[in-house]
């Protein structure tokens, strides 16, 4: 798909340059829109026809799809490439937990605690889960109505799975308010659970297993029923079907993004839990494996995933490959330079030093923290940059170390003028001696060894 630029969104804009968006110009305004850095709203002076062909021009190869309400609410889709090296992934894959409805209460609250706690924290960024999918097991209507009145009061956006109208209907009349997902309409119930999307206002799912040709019908059917937001299930085929799913997920959003296909401009959601259907494997094998089907179609365009396993160790590399595609590329992630404080801290607390390169700081910082140190660390500004990659680009040297002495006032904290310094940067321990004035000590290569050597040395 070619790019919109800021010359095809300036066409159509007034070109009056009144100011009434907050930019200088119209010029300024459509660089703006195209980058996704403003609002077309903002545009005062636009007819509506002119609105409509912008707001179309502007509008992302998949469509962007909200699960939920309010403070639950989920964005999922406004993808616009296939690679990510040719701009940022938005809306991070939705990560929701299959809970069945026949579960007894204590282990169905047990369960949804069990979700909703699950978090742990990477990068500085606190990692969780998104969402529950609650499942009618049972088939029994009443069963799946009074698990979804209970899932009311959770702080997370629900999925109803059920191929049964009857039940969507009776879980709706309790969630149909907090904008569930329904999952899903197939070729047998699709006017009845149509009915139900645009009754209640929700986004709907359309599953077809192994037949995107019978999706693309199954959606148009959709549309032309009214039913704007939706959701494509193109099937989880496991074991050795699973380059069959692969080859109709990446069809799909192809149809979307180079051919903006209509009934293809929408989400996809995948099912890694049925890798334990049928399946005889034991609980740590069907774990890995749905952990590495999931992980799959996160890399092969999935905006919504199913899983059944909540254990810690499954979603840990779930949710640390999503955190990692969905960060932008072209922007080195980095935390502020200056002074942090570790531990008790005086005069004689030995000094750190290392990069501001994000994922360098918090390795660091967790080691120190866990090793109870007491020290000061010293944080370089490398733009973004790790320690040996910063010092072959130049950032790490020794005069950048020398004014970040200066700047940062650590010579006000510290009466020692000792300073321990990375073991990739051994190298420059002589530039930098030479450049502060500070004795140098070259550390660990590892920062897990930091602590030890402190207690060392110190």
């Amino acid at each position: 798909m070619v790019k919109v630029t800021a010359m095809d969104v300036y066409k159509l804009l007034p070109q009056t340059n009144c100011g009434d968006c907050g930019e200088a110009s119209c010029m300024a305004f459509a660089t703006k829109l195209s980058e996704k850095e403003s609002d077309l709203t903002l545009c005062t002076d636009l007819s509506d026809k002119k609105f409509k062909k912008l707001d179309n021009l502007l509008a992302p190869a998949v469509k962007e799809i909200i699960i939920g309400k309010d403070e639950k609410a989920k964005i999922i889709g406004g993808d616009e490439v296939l690679y990510r090296y040719e701009e940022s992934y938005y809306n991070q894959t939705i990560l929701a937990v299959d809970i069945p409805d026949d579960l007894d209460d204590a282990e169905f609250d047990k369960k949804v605690k069990e979700i909703e706690n699950l978090e742990f924290e990477r990068t500085g960024e606190l990692l969780q889960l998104d969402a529950i999918a609650l499942r009618n097991k049972s088939a029994d209507p009443d069963k799946f109505a009074k698990c979804a009145k209970k899932l009311k009061s959770s702080k997370y956006p629900i999925f109803l799975v059920t191929f049964d109208p009857i039940a969507m209907e009776e879980a709706l009349k309790f969630l149909g308010n907090d904008r569930p997902l329904i999952y899903a309409a197939n070729k047998e119930n699709i006017f009845e659970m149509a009915d139900l999307a645009i009754k209640y206002e929700c986004p709907i799912a359309v599953f077809s297993p192994g037949d995107i040709e019978k999706m693309k019908d199954l959606v148009f059917t959709l549309r032309s029923n009214g039913v704007e937001d939706i959701v494509l299930d193109p099937g989880t085929l496991t074991g050795e079907s699973i380059g069959d799913t692969l080859d109709n997920f990446v069809m799909s959003r192809r149809l979307a993004v180079e051919d903006k296909e209509e009934d293809f401009r929408y989400p996809l959601l995948g099912v890694p839990a049925l890798v334990r259907l049928n399946n005889d494997d034991d609980e740590i094998k069907q774990g890995t494996m749905e952990a590495t089907i999931a992980s799959t179609l996160i890399n092969k365009y999935a905006d919504v995933l199913i899983l059944k396993g909540s254990e810690i160790w499954e979603i840990i590399p779930i949710l640390t490959l999503r955190q990692s595609l969905y960060t932008d590329p072209r922007k080195p992630q980095a935390v502020d330079s200056g002074i942090y404080e570790f531990g008790e801290v005086d005069e004689n607390s030995p000094v750190l030093l290392t990069t501001n390169f994000s994922l360098t700081y918090y390795t660091v910082e967790g080691d120190l923290k866990s090793g109870n140190a007491n020290c000061y660390l010293l944080v370089l500004d490398t733009v973004g940059k790790a320690v040996d990659v910063a010092i072959a680009g130049g950032q790490f040297d020794g005069e950048s170390v020398a004014d970040l002495v200066k700047e940062s006032g650590i010579e006000d904290r510290v009466k020692t003028r000792k300073m321990i310094i990375p073991g990739l940067a051994a190298p420059l321990s002589g530039e930098i001696e030479d450049e502060t004035g500070w004795d140098v000590m070259v550390g660990p290569r590892d920062s897990s060894a930091v602590p030890d050597f402190i207690d060392e040395k110190f």
